[in-house]
């Protein structure tokens, strides 16, 4: 989805939401502009034989401003479209260099009365007309955090929406790195990833730029904003310190990890499952297989269904020849993984 450069590609690889946004577009009605209308208007050598998305105003007309603002509906939705060339044109010409602005405010138009899928086809057919702008780009990153927040439950519509605001905030950060909004919003996704490091160190740069920066964004109170991230900074502390023990154990300094991660043992950290599961693989990597057996047991305790820490205690019993305990989590395995291929089934 990204090209060299940090601009948002939608056409080339997998468009992450396309298959939820072009959803909007069903029923859209398509029609084709009489000749001699497009010949008086200087459009035929553009729009001639091009079906074009048909809807009535409020006012009972369909202008060409109406025009416009459909066909970036349905480019926003499908990025492919076929006719995408001829509908940018047209946009271009009607409204010329002010087309991405145009669709940038339809968008924000449509954020603020809680339809955050439109807005974000209004967006991504601005940022395909003028990629390296800031506002849709930062617009799009909230609207994507909007859908994901709507509450719709789906575990693949919440993560790739998650996922497209992530990238959406970090390309802002890149292109604009004086804008400050990009880091408060960026942290945010960060710390719902657990990524407590890049939070951190994303939010200490909105601190540095909020100070430097005049404008901050649409009804948001500067101070506000300092404060909440002072006290999220507050809280990231003691999370911080524990992904990093956990990233001296993912490279290999397992005593530094379990040194660092020992002392959160007890306390309002004792029932985080990847705590004891860090835990388990540093020991198991020095040869402490026993030890490690209870932290995985513990790590099972939290998070019942993880196959991961099974499968981790499947290889201490193999290596302790403990063919009870190898049977009885190769069965739990296949248990948790016939569950969960009914669950799909059954969503499907």
């Amino acid at each position: 989805m990204r090209e060299r450069g940090g601009v948002l590609n939608f056409s080339k690889g997998e468009d992450r939401i396309s298959k939820y946004l072009s959803m909007l577009n069903r029923g859209m009605l398509f029609d084709e502009l009489d000749d001699a209308y497009l010949e008086s208007a200087g459009l035929i050598d553009i729009l001639k034989g091009v079906p074009i998305p048909i809807s009535i105003n409020e006012n009972g007309e369909m202008t060409t401003a109406d025009i416009a603002l459909n066909m970036a509906r349905i480019i926003g939705g499908d990025t492919n479209f076929t006719y995408k060339n001829q509908y940018l044109e047209y946009i271009k010409k009607i409204a010329g260099e002010e087309a991405a602005p145009m669709l940038t405010a339809e968008g924000a138009k449509s954020a603020d009365t809680g339809n955050y899928e439109l807005a974000c086809m209004y967006f991504r057919t601005a940022l395909i007309i003028d990629p390296a702008a800031k506002e849709p780009l930062y617009l799009y990153g909230r609207a994507c955090k909007g859908c994901y927040e709507a509450g719709n439950e789906e575990e693949e519509y919440v993560g790739r929406f998650k996922a497209e605001s992530l990238e959406a905030f970090e390309i802002l950060t890149i292109m604009h790195p004086e804008f400050s909004m990009g880091y408060y919003f960026l942290g945010y996704a960060y710390l719902n990833l657990g990524l407590y490091i890049k939070a951190k160190l994303t939010w200490d740069e909105f601190l540095k730029h909020v100070e430097e920066e005049s404008y901050i964004g649409q009804g948001d109170d500067v101070e506000e904003l300092k404060k909440d991230i002072l006290r999220r900074l507050e809280n990231l502390e003691e999370p911080v310190v524990i992904e990093t023990g956990c990233n001296f154990i993912i490279s290999g300094e397992f005593q530094r990890g379990i040194d660092t991660l020992k002392k959160f043992c007890k306390g309002k950290y004792e029932n985080w499952w990847p705590l004891w599961y860090y835990l388990g693989v540093a020991e198991v990597s020095l040869g402490n297989h026993t030890v490690a057996e209870k932290h995985f047991k513990k790590a099972l305790k939290f998070s019942p269904s993880n196959i991961e820490i099974m499968q981790e205690l499947i290889e201490i019993y193999t290596y302790l020849e403990d063919t009870t305990n190898i049977e009885k989590y190769t069965k739990k395995i296949h248990i948790v993984r016939k569950n969960l291929e009914n669950e799909i089934c059954e969503k499907n």
